[in-house]
């Protein structure tokens, strides 16, 4: 009997030699240089020259050289991965459009500098400061990514105190502790209002989502002042907690109440269009007193959605919705991020991305 282990019996596949993976020696030995050289080179660090980097780099991409992660990480003390532990309801996460292309640019920003994104929806703010104390402790990130800035909003300074880098979408935050980009909420809505006024709307309700958020803040005390300036007719202001249900319910009743609003705004596509279809089927199954009067779409009060999707374009009537681009904003705030992360000065507060407002069906249709 043949006890050698390494023999192969007549017609038994021959091991598969494994290829060579290309590494920094065979750059070196290509280039008749240090591998410290070809190291410090493909890191961007000081030791060598410019043209060395530059024909380290192009030697590397002739060879075929790609970094090994564990090695990359372990040689320069970083993850190459960015968190995002955003704490909304289950609802708000699936439905809501602008989340997805949100992240899909922070996705295609950080992906071009070599970083993943690590995502991790949480239930509560509390959870979400959890996660980042986890993520501190376990060196898991390099940065991360805050939205939905909050009264009193605790997690800019726990991520301070924990020594964790991190921008906010949104803002700014007023103790100035992360540095943030921000859309210009206020006007946005006075943008909708002049609308709705130039069709003739002076009784207006808005819906809007989550009282602690600041972008709902921002929202509210823009559509209070330019009520009183305007010295419109009766104005309301609900929330909703981004519930279709109660979105819905509360249309409806202010539909059957005393001095009814000729025009709502809804803090989202998903409550507008919902609230929209809840006002169909009462105005079908309620027969009008008048004859004369108007009929079915012509007597839908205006609907206007602070976000526009394809669902806006999709519905009937189609809604008039707030327009911005979430997938270039998830660019923007990105690449903030990784600037914060590599020690560049950047400045505290910006603000990007003025909406605007795309005209459809639902307010042309309404104008009174």
């Amino acid at each position: 009997m043949n006890t050698n282990p390494l023999h192969l019996e007549s017609g038994a596949a021959h091991p598969v030699a494994k290829p060579h993976r290309v590494g920094l020696k065979d750059i070196a030995d290509e280039l008749g240089i240090s591998q410290t050289a070809v190291s410090f080179a493909i890191n961007d660090r000081p030791g060598v020259s410019e043209e060395t980097k530059r024909r380290v780099k192009e030697a590397a991409s002739k060879l075929g050289w790609s970094p090994v992660y564990a090695a990359q990480a372990l040689g320069s003390s970083k993850t190459m991965t960015v968190g995002f532990a955003p704490a909304r309801s289950s609802n708000g996460l699936r439905d809501e459009g602008f989340m997805l292309h949100f992240m899909t640019g922070l996705h295609e920003s950080l992906s071009l500098k070599g970083y993943g994104l690590l995502y991790r929806p949480c239930s509560s703010v509390r959870e979400e400061l959890s996660v980042y104390e986890d993520w501190a402790r376990r060196k898991r990130v390099d940065g991360v990514i805050l939205v939905d800035l909050r009264a009193d909003d605790p997690r800019p300074a726990l991520l301070a105190r924990l020594g964790v880098p991190a921008v906010l979408a949104g803002g700014p935050d007023p103790e100035n502790i992360v540095p943030s980009l921000s859309i210009d909420d206020s006007g946005a809505m006075e943008t909708i209002l002049r609308h709705l006024v130039s069709c003739g709307h002076r009784r207006i309700a808005y819906l809007s989502g989550d009282r602690t958020l600041d972008y709902s803040r921002d929202r509210e005390r823009m559509f209070r002042e330019f009520a009183k300036r305007r010295d419109l007719e009766s104005i309301r202001v609900e929330y909703t907690n981004f519930s279709v249900d109660i979105a819905s319910a509360m249309t409806l009743a202010m539909l059957c109440g005393s001095n009814p609003p000729t025009a709502f705004i809804y803090e989202n596509e998903t409550l507008a269009a919902a609230s929209l279809h809840a006002i169909t089927e009462w105005l079908l199954n309620t027969p009008s007193k008048n004859p004369d009067a108007p009929r079915y779409p012509h007597n839908l009060p205006a609907i206007v959605s602070f976000e526009d999707s394809f669902l806006c374009v999709s519905i009937y009537p189609s809604l008039t919705s707030v327009h911005r681009d979430p997938s270039v904003y998830g660019m923007k705030v990105a690449k903030l991020l990784i600037k914060v992360i590599n020690g560049e000065t950047v400045s505290g507060t910006r603000r990007i991305l003025t909406p605007k407002l795309v005209i459809r069906d639902s307010t042309r249709l309404s104008c009174v």
